[in-house]
């Protein structure tokens, strides 16, 4: 397990599924978490399971002051930043010819402009710490087309090019970034893609480790790229999806027109 003793770290949707598992890898490995979300009740619940070392605070990330509280507020309880996890995601689906340009609009502000946001936030406090790292929770739907998600296919393509360009600017201050790009994991978000059987089928014949992922798969990267193990690895699109993304993306369209009403 990699040792982060004495790290402080940032983690957004941290209350429940990757985020959570990220923040359980943290305590787990030494270090303090705040994790932040928009929902208090479901806060509260997470720190009661991860014990002393955890704090929360409530957080928008299509907001620029709340993004920018929640981190100050981290240093303000620990005295520094050095770690981040942005998980915050949100997603749609519906065909191209169908999508709305605000719904188009809402998934980027979220999964995109929403971790630009607590990047540049987290990069600060970093900064000022002497240096840090982020890891961005993208998706293998960055890499890989997934029909009738071309609103977060292209939000995680977008996060990752964030992520190259970040890690370009920031090296220079100490502050490595990478991306992680999960495949299909049991998490709230993804509870119908991996448990309705002809989507979880498609996932399955897609890899060549046929399992439906877990958070602590991803959690476990995350804590290494975290880590001063890790503090020659920058700029990385890093996937853990079973071999996903050796083969093709998967067709979900017989999944969503169970519950999308088409025109």
């Amino acid at each position: 397990m990699p040792d982060l003793s004495g790290k402080i770290a940032f983690v957004t949707a941290g209350a429940t599924g990757i985020g959570f598992g990220c923040a359980r890898s943290i305590v787990s490995s030494g270090g303090k978490v705040m994790i932040c979300a928009r929902r208090e009740d479901t806060l509260r619940e997470a720190v009661e399971k991860l014990g002393p070392n955890a704090a929360w605070v409530a957080c928008d990330v299509t907001d620029d002051k709340s993004v920018d509280d929640a981190v100050a507020a981290t240093v303000r309880r620990f005295g520094a930043l050095h770690l981040a996890v942005n998980a915050a995601g949100t997603g749609t689906a519906g065909p191209l010819l169908q999508t709305t340009s605000a719904e188009f609009e809402r998934v980027l502000a979220t999964n995109l402009t929403g971790v630009f946001r607590c990047v540049r936030a987290e990069a600060r406090a970093m900064v000022a710490a002497g240096g840090g790292s982020i890891v961005n929770v993208s998706s293998i739907a960055g890499a890989l087309t997934h029909p009738w998600m071309s609103a977060y296919c292209a939000s995680k393509a977008g996060l990752d090019m964030l992520t190259r360009c970040a890690a370009d600017e920031l090296g220079e201050h100490g502050v490595r970034v990478n991306s992680v790009l999960p495949g299909v994991v049991h998490t709230p978000l993804a509870a119908a893609l991996a448990t309705v059987p002809v989507s979880r089928d498609e996932y399955l014949s897609l890899m060549p480790i046929s399992r439906i992922g877990e958070p602590r798969d991803v959690a476990n990267l995350v804590a290494f790229l975290l880590s001063d193990d890790a503090s020659w690895i920058t700029g990385q699109l890093i996937a853990v999806d079973g071999g996903h993304t050796i083969r093709k993306g998967p067709n979900l369209v017989p999944l969503f027109k169970q519950f999308i009403p088409r025109e």
